[in-house]
């Protein structure tokens, strides 16, 4: 049962992973647009189907299962890299939420920054490579 879980522990994670790639890049396009074009409504609109279908049903089932796993083996807390991994992940949830946020604001027509969009869309990536080289390598 064990690996059942861990299997779609990581289909959840692929799933986030890329929701929190795509979900930026649709609101840098809706911020170079204006408010009522096309595309600020098209962008608007896949957006949100992305955060309802994908973004954060991924969330829950990702932190769910991850649980899961963690009652499963508590043995995996004896390691220092665990605890690491648990800051990071807990780091890209706020991230998404801060994502979330700024898609609010982007849909009300507030200022957003493009800049900040784009240098807040490789944070994800990056994290992602810390956690894996944790998950898999246990460094510390």
């Amino acid at each position: 049962m064990y690996l059942w879980v861990k299997a779609f522990h990581i289909i959840f994670i692929v799933s986030w992973m890329a929701s929190l790639l795509v979900y930026p890049r649709y609101k840098m396009h809706q911020v170079k647009s204006v408010a009522g074009e096309p595309l600020f409504e098209t962008m608007k609109e896949a957006s949100a189907r992305l955060k309802r279908i994908i973004l954060t049903p991924s969330l829950i089932a990702v932190w769910l299962l991850g649980l899961t796993l963690a009652v499963m083996n508590t043995g995996v807390f004896a390691g220092n890299w665990i605890w690491v991994k648990l800051l990071l992940v807990l780091g890209m949830t706020a991230l998404h939420g801060m994502f979330v946020g700024i898609g609010r604001k982007i849909d009300r027509g507030d200022e957003v920054s493009v800049k900040k969009l784009q240098l807040l869309n490789e944070v994800p990536f990056i994290l992602l490579i810390a956690i894996v080289i944790l998950v898999v390598v246990k460094p510390i």
